[in-house]
C-alpha cells in the first residue's frame, strides 16, 4: 500500500519535475525568437525603404524617357503638317497655273470659232459661185452638143445597162457552171450512195390473171348450164373470164388488181370445192371478200413493221394495205410507196433530217390512190384530205401535196420526197408508158422550146431524157443562150409533169456558104 502511494508520488513529483523544466525552457526559446523576429522586421523595413528609392528612381527615368518621346512625336508631327502645308500650297499653285492655261485655250478656241464661222461664209460664197459657173456650163455644153442633161444621162445610162447586162449574164454563167458542178457531184454522189443501200426487184403488174384448171371438163362446169355460171362470175366480180381453147387454163381480165385477185381466189376455191352454182359462187365471193379485207390489213401491217413505223390509225392502215392493189403505169402503188419510203429514209439519213418522218411521209405520199376511183378528185388532193383525217404532222401533208408540183414544198423532207418518188419512178423498167403518152409528153416538150423568141427548132432525144433547142445565129448571142436554157428549164418544171430529169442543150451555129462557078 505504502509502496504503491510512494510510487504514486514518485510519478506525480516527476510529472511535476517535467513540466516545470518544459516551462523554463519555453519561455528561453520564446525570449531568443523575439529576438530574432525584431531583427527580421528591422530587416524588412530597410529592405522596403530601398525598394521605395529605387522605385521613385525608376518612376523618375520613366516619366523622363516618356517626356523625350513624347518631344520627339511632337517634332515629327509639326514636320509633317509642314510638309502637308508645302504640298498644299504647291497644289494650289498648280491649280492656278492650270486655270490660267484653260483660260488661254478657252480664248484660243473662241477666236478659231470666229475664224471658222468666216471661211465657211467664204466656202458657202465660193459654192455659190461654182455652182453659177457650173450651170453657165452645162448650158452651154448642152447647147454645144445638142443633147439635154436628162438625154444624156439616159444615153448614158443606157450604155451603161447594156455592158452591164453582158458582164452580169458572164458572171451568172461562171457561178451557175461552179454551181452545177458542185451540186451535181454532191447530187450524184448522195442518190448513188441511196440507191446502193436500197436494191428493190423490178415487178410489173399486168391487166390479166392465168387460173390454172385441173382439166379441160373444168371449163364447161365453169361456164353452166347456158352460161349462167360464167355470168354469175363476172357479175359479182366485175372480172371478164376468157375461156378460149388454151388448154387447162382460164383468164381473168381487169383493170383492177384487187377485183381481179377476189376472182382468182373466189374461182380457185370453186374448183377445188366442186360444186359450181350462182348460189355457191356468191357464198364463196362474200367469204373471199371478209379475206380479203383481213389480207388488205395484214399488207399494211407487214409495209409499216419493214419500215419501223408506228402509230397508224386502224383505218389508215387498211387505205394502206389497198395499195397493193393499185397500180401506177404498170409499178405496184405499195410497192412503188415503200420505195419511196426507204430512199426517202436513207436520203435523209444522208442530209441530217428525221428519218422516221421521212420515211412516214414517203410511204404515204401516194396514199390517195388507194380510194381514187371510189373518191372523185386527183389522188394528190384525196392524199391530203386522208391525212389531215387522221392527224397526221404538217410536213407529210405537204410532201404529199408538193410531189408533183402542185404545191410550194415547205421543208427538206417535202423536196426528198419528190426525189425518192422520181428515183422509183424513172429507174428503167419500174413503169411502163404508153406510147400515146410518151409522144403526147415529147410533143409538150419541143412545145415549150419552139414558143420561145430566137428558137428555130427544138428536139426531144434520148426518150425525153434531153431536149435540144437550136437558135437562130443572127438574133441569138452566146450569152443570150444561157438565158434561153434558163427559160426553157423554168417552163419545163412549171408546166409539165415528167419523171425524173431533163437535160437542156442550146445549140447556136453559124455555117458560111458559098458556090464557085
Amino acid at each position: 500500500m505504502n509502496s504503491t502511494v510512494f510510487s504514486i508520488l514518485l510519478v506525480v513529483i516527476g510529472l511535476v519535475v517535467g513540466f516545470c523544466i518544459s516551462l523554463g525552457i519555453s519561455f528561453l526559446n520564446g525570449k531568443n525568437a523575439s529576438k530574432k523576429s525584431e531583427k527580421l522586421i528591422n530587416q524588412a523595413k530597410k529592405d522596403i525603404e530601398k525598394l521605395k528609392r529605387d522605385a521613385a528612381i525608376e518612376q523618375k527615368e520613366e516619366a523622363h524617357k516618356a517626356k523625350m518621346d513624347l518631344d520627339k512625336e511632337i517634332r515629327e508631327r509639326r514636320e509633317e503638317i509642314k510638309e502637308s502645308e508645302n504640298r498644299l500650297l504647291q497644289r494650289e499653285s498648280n491649280i492656278d497655273k492650270r486655270e490660267e492655261m484653260f483660260q488661254k485655250r478657252e480664248l484660243a478656241l473662241d477666236e478659231r470659232d470666229s475664224k471658222l464661222s468666216e471661211k465657211q461664209e467664204e466656202i458657202q460664197l465660193e459654192k455659190s459661185k461654182v455652182e453659177e459657173i457650173k450651170k453657165e456650163q452645162l448650158d452651154l455644153l448642152e447647147r454645144i452638143s445638142g443633147f439635154s442633161k436628162d438625154k444624156a444621162r439616159e444615153l448614158v445610162m443606157s450604155k451603161v445597162k447594156e455592158k452591164m447586162t453582158k458582164e452580169i449574164s458572164e458572171y451568172i454563167r461562171e457561178r451557175e457552171n461552179e454551181a452545177k458542178l458542185e451540186a451535181d457531184k454532191f447530187a450524184r454522189e448522195l442518190i448513188v450512195t441511196s440507191m446502193q443501200k436500197y436494191a428493190a426487184d423490178i415487178a410489173s403488174d399486168q391487166t390479166v390473171t392465168v387460173v390454172d384448171l385441173p382439166n379441160d371438163e373444168m371449163k364447161g362446169r365453169i361456164i353452166g348450164r347456158e352460161g349462167r355460171n360464167i355470168r354469175t362470175i363476172e357479175a359479182i366480180t366485175g372480172v371478164d373470164l376468157i375461156i378460149d381453147d388454151t388448154p387447162e387454163a382460164v383468164v381473168l381480165s381487169s383493170f383492177d388488181p384487187l377485183r381481179r385477185e377476189i376472182a382468182r381466189i373466189t374461182l380457185e376455191s370453186l374448183i377445188k370445192d366442186g360444186r359450181i352454182h350462182p348460189t355457191r359462187i356468191e357464198e364463196l365471193y362474200d367469204k373471199v371478200c371478209k379475206d380479203m379485207k383481213k389480207q388488205i390489213i395484214q399488207y399494211g401491217q407487214d409495209v409499216t413493221f419493214e419500215l419501223g413505223l408506228t402509230k397508224f390509225a386502224p383505218e389508215l392502215i387498211e387505205i394502206i394495205g389497198k395499195l397493193h392493189f393499185r397500180t401506177s403505169y404498170g409499178q405496184n402503188a405499195l410497192q412503188h410507196s415503200k420505195e419511196v419510203a426507204e430512199l426517202s429514209g436513207l436520203l435523209a439519213g444522208e442530209l441530217g433530217e428525221n428519218v422516221t418522218l421521212a420515211k412516214r411521209a414517203g410511204l404515204l405520199h401516194d396514199i390517195g390512190k388507194a380510194i381514187d376511183h371510189e373518191v372523185e378528185g386527183s389522188h394528190v388532193d384525196i392524199g391530203v384530205d386522208i391525212a389531215k383525217k387522221y392527224h397526221e404532222n404538217e410536213t407529210v401533208i405537204n410532201s404529199i401535196a408538193s410531189h408533183h408540183g402542185d404545191t410550194q414544198a415547205t421543208s427538206v423532207i417535202s423536196t426528198i420526197v419528190a426525189i425518192a418518188d422520181a428515183l422509183s419512178a424513172s429507174r428503167p423498167g419500174a413503169r411502163n408508158d404508153s406510147l400515146e403518152n410518151y409522144i403526147k409528153r415529147l410533143s409538150q416538150l419541143e412545145e415549150v422550146g419552139n414558143e420561145i423568141k430566137g428558137v428555130e427548132k427544138t428536139f426531144a432525144v434520148q426518150a425525153g431524157r434531153e431536149l435540144r433547142v437550136i437558135v437562130k445565129p443572127e438574133d441569138v448571142d452566146d450569152l443570150e443562150t444561157h438565158t434561153i436554157a434558163r427559160e426553157v428549164k423554168e417552163k419545163i418544171e412549171n408546166n409539165l409533169k415528167y419523171p425524173g430529169t431533163i437535160k437542156i442543150t442550146v445549140i447556136r451555129e453559124t455555117r458560111a456558104q458559098e458556090e464557085a462557078k
